[in-house]
């Protein structure tokens, strides 16, 4: 299966949809180097540059992306689930 989504690194919680997916797709993941990272089931829709969860995350969890925190899990986030302003918040203000 070709790749649908890329991670910046491995150990990220969330990579970004380089195609729209929707809810039932798979969603498989490559590094920017094009190592296989793994899969999860797309549980709502998410939209082209938009960020998907690939491992569930605990509210008030630090989400990873470049190695580094980008904001923190507002709620409970599933695998899968698309990752945005609704339930990722800012760590600067």
């Amino acid at each position: 299966m070709p790749h649908n989504v890329l991670m910046h690194e491995e150990q990220d919680d969330v990579a970004v949809a380089v195609v729209d997916l929707k809810p039932g797709d798979q969603a498989s993941a490559v590094t920017l180097e094009g190592k296989p990272v793994g899969t999860v089931k797309v549980l709502e829709s998410v939209p082209l540059g938009h960020k998907i969860a690939m491992r569930p995350m605990a509210e008030g969890h630090k989400v990873i992306k470049y190695r580094r925190p980008i904001g923190k899990a507002s709620r409970a986030i599933a695998a899968g689930a698309h990752v945005h302003t609704h339930n990722l918040k800012t760590l600067r203000w």
